[in-house]
């Protein structure tokens, strides 16, 4: 008997949806609520009781008690507080209340979370206020609605505020390019975002037995195993049977909340896979990705697993990202980045395309940051990342016509092709009007954008504001000119040709790993930070600063404040990393260590003192090669120690994060080599943690 829910049903089945609503709801509000979401106007505030005591309804009917604003603070997590909707009302007695207050306004602490200096202490009281834009869903038997959050003063002091301002920066200056080209029925325009999550899943007693796994999300020490990935036959591999088992029950669970979790499979590295969800509203996308994480960690151990979010948690193979497919279009159904059949004929797209080239081109060091972290560090650059240089790929067929352009040609032949396998029975292929390129940090790929650099533990809402902000840019550039012009086709050939030839610095469809393209990219005058505090050293400059400005987007005190926790953040992460290294080392390492050389030295006397004339030169020149090792060891821990003591005496969170970078880190691996070298000398029942093998391989 096929007990297998039946997924359409179960699709969205804890989401106060707009099907919900409408069935919920008196005619006029849902109106009212849909006109808000729809266009993005102030909510109307007379009908908040209505739809609360709708939605607290629907979620009891759904075994919920309590509910929960739930926001992204600064911290790079989401947080919740629960409430009952139970209230007393004397003689013994209570009710199940909610009121449109409560759904609209919250008030948790502020001064617990990261600030950034924009509140003290002492100055505690932030609100959350509702986003109706995004649909509340049930978890863990609580309502949870997603909010905004912001600080007293009407500073946000969360991920989603700007997120939200960016959208509607796009849309209206969006509306303004699409009204020019006739189309009077749109009326906003949208970014939608597919966030494709990588991350790995190992035995959860390693997890446990590893204290750089659960204090950092990633191993600090640890020798390759004898095989990682190159034999390349995990990729797009048969899921083993465990892991099957918790994508299974992982997709039924996003279902449920509304996540449309499409594509799962193994990825490049030894316990590696992957999920992709389908496209959504760009704040929806959001919050779906930061629920998708929570939900797989939370599930893994359900499984006898654990699941590692981090970008690098194993040195010697491949990272994880979070690739970032990022379209536009308007709410009537049209793709602004869908080329068509003729692509040189669609002036609307080529006037699109043109402005993302020059976003990317003018405000490369913001998406730079927005990918910048101390986790991705280790990951940016490597042979399985885009480098930390930001380039623009566009495929044989618009790179080909984009140059057409600058050149000045008035033709350009679009070049279909299909490929046969040469099978008859294999009908032929047509092939796509680009090939894709995996070390392009922004590529082109088909009808939207990928950008591949965001690391995979990174709450995405940053870089979709960039975007989003930087295109509005463009926009406003555009259509202020076009708006004037007196020759409306001319002024957009215009526009296009300028803008193409002015960013073309920043196409490139090579290969973004060779140390050439590195040197080249320094020619034309692009910007390179290899590490996160180089990066946000640019974050409030003044160009960059403008822009936030002047579409609203972070005020002067949200983007200073954003800047101080980009560096405090980095100094805490690398703090517990060193800390951690410390801890293990003369905890476990060199105790194990020395234990495995006593005994060796042990069973070598014995032997001698039985058979005096036994040579040994093998032995003890092992026991020589670990007893310096040893000795190199505590060399490297007292210096990475000193280090670190420094390090938290520096006062200046910036002047911290660069010591960190440019000091501890490279005394960090000075330590590590030590070890990760004792351990390929030391036998296996004296290692005391789990190795790169036992983990990668157990599933």
């Amino acid at each position: 008997m096929n007990n297998s829910p039946k997924i359409p049903e179960l699709f969205a089945s804890l989401v106060f949806s707009e099907e919900v609503m409408k069935e919920r709801l008196p005619k006029d509000v849902y109106e009212s609520l849909m006109h808000t979401v729809e266009e993005g106007n102030e909510i109307d505030a007379s009908i908040a009781d209505v739809v609360a005591g709708a939605m607290k309804d629907w979620a009891i009917e759904h075994g919920a008690t309590h509910f929960t604003h739930w926001f992204s603070p600064l911290a790079g997590v989401t947080a919740e507080k629960h409430d009952a909707f139970l209230t007393p009302i004397g003689h013994g007695r209570a009710i199940m209340e909610f009121s449109g207050k409560e759904l609209i306004k919250g008030e948790p602490d502020a001064s617990s979370f990261p600030t950034g200096g924009l509140r003290a202490t002492f100055e505690a009281r932030g609100y959350t206020a509702w986003d109706p834009a995004s649909y509340a869903f049930i978890k863990d038997g609580s309502l949870y609605i997603p909010t905004a959050f912001c600080a007293y003063t009407g500073e946000a002091l969360d991920t989603k505020t700007p997120l939200l301002r960016s959208m509607d920066a796009i849309s209206r200056e969006g509306l303004r390019i699409v009204r020019l080209f006739g189309d009077s029925e749109a009326r906003r325009v949208t970014t939608t975002v597919g966030a494709e999550q990588e991350y790995f899943l190992i035995p959860e007693e390693d997890y446990r037995r590893r204290r750089d796994l659960y204090y950092c999300g990633r191993t600090l020490f640890g020798a390759p195993a004898v095989k990682g990935q190159e034999m390349e036959d995990h990729y797009f591999g048969a899921l083993p049977t465990k892991v099957g088992e918790y994508m299974h029950e992982l997709d039924l669970e996003l279902w449920r909340l509304g996540i449309s979790a499409k594509t799962k499979h193994n990825e490049t590295a030894p316990a590696q896979h992957e999920l992709a969800p389908v496209y959504n509203t760009t704040n929806i996308a959001v919050d779906n990705n930061l629920l998708m994480m929570e939900c797989m960690k939370k599930l893994a151990p359900k499984h006898g697993m654990a699941c590692l979010l981090a970008e690098k948690p194993f040195e010697g193979i491949n990272g994880s990202g979070k690739h970032n497919n990022w379209s536009l279009g308007t709410d009537t159904g049209v793709n602004l980045l869908k080329p068509g059949k003729t692509p040189e004929k669609n002036k609307r797209f080529l006037l699109v395309l043109a402005a993302v080239i020059r976003a990317v081109d003018e405000y490369q060091d913001l998406l730079r940051i927005s990918a910048a972290t101390a986790g991705n560090d280790c990951r940016l650059g490597g042979n399985e990342a885009p480098p930390a240089i930001i380039s623009v790929f566009l495929g044989d067929e618009l790179d080909a016509l984009v140059h057409a352009i600058i050149d000045g040609k008035e033709t350009f032949k679009s070049d279909k092709k299909y490929m046969s396998l040469g099978i008859p029975s294999v009908p032929q292929i047509r092939k796509d009007n680009t090939d894709r390129n995996r070390t392009s940090p922004f590529a082109f790929t088909g009808n939207k954008f990928e950008f591949r650099m965001i690391g995979s533990s990174q709450n995405i809402a940053l870089a979709n504001t960039v975007l989003n902000t930087a295109v509005a840019d463009s926009f406003k550039l555009f259509a202020d000119e076009l708006e004037a012009a007196s020759d409306f086709d001319g002024a957009v050939d215009e526009i296009i040709k300028r803008t193409l030839t002015d960013h073309a610095r920043i196409l490139f469809s090579g290969n973004s790993y060779s140390k050439e393209w590195e040197d080249e990219a320094k020619r034309r005058g692009l910007s390179c930070h290899k590490t996160s505090p180089e990066a946000y050293a640019h974050f409030d400059d003044d160009k960059n600063a403008e822009l936030f400005f002047r579409f609203g987007v972070m005020s002067k005190n949200e983007l200073r404040s954003r800047r101080e926790i980009f560096f405090e953040s980095y100094r805490k992460i690398k703090n517990v990393e060193a800390r951690t290294m410390l801890e293990m080392t003369v905890r476990d390492y060199i105790p194990a260590v020395s234990s495995y050389i006593g005994k060796l030295s042990s069973d070598l006397l014995a032997q001698v003192s039985v058979l005096p004339e036994i040579k040994t030169p093998g032995r003890r020149e092992h026991i020589e090669r670990l007893s310096t090792l040893l000795t190199s060891t505590y060399d490297a821990y007292y210096a990475l120690a000193e280090a670190e003591d420094r390090a938290v005496a520096i006062p200046d969170t910036e002047e911290a994060a660069f010591f960190y970078k440019d000091i501890v880190i490279p005394r960090m691996d000075t330590l590590r080599t030590c070890v990760d070298t004792m351990e390929t000398l030391t036998a296996r029942d004296f290692w005391p943690v789990p190795t790169y093998g036992d983990m990668t391989f157990a599933i």
